[in-house]
């Protein structure tokens, strides 16, 4: 997953909890956060009604 920016690598750890996959999928995506001591973040988005 070394290709893979900090930023890519949260918003796919993200994303893929928002879709509900794979448990086992997002579990990689977390051990690869943690090696590389990254935490998610959630952005605060405009509403825009």
């Amino acid at each position: 997953m070394a290709l893979l920016s900090d930023e890519l690598l949260v918003d796919s750890y993200l994303q893929a909890i928002r879709l509900r996959l794979d448990e086992e999928f997002i579990a990689l995506l977390l051990a690869e956060m943690k090696r590389r001591r990254l935490r998610p973040t959630v952005r605060h988005l405009p509403v825009i009604n």
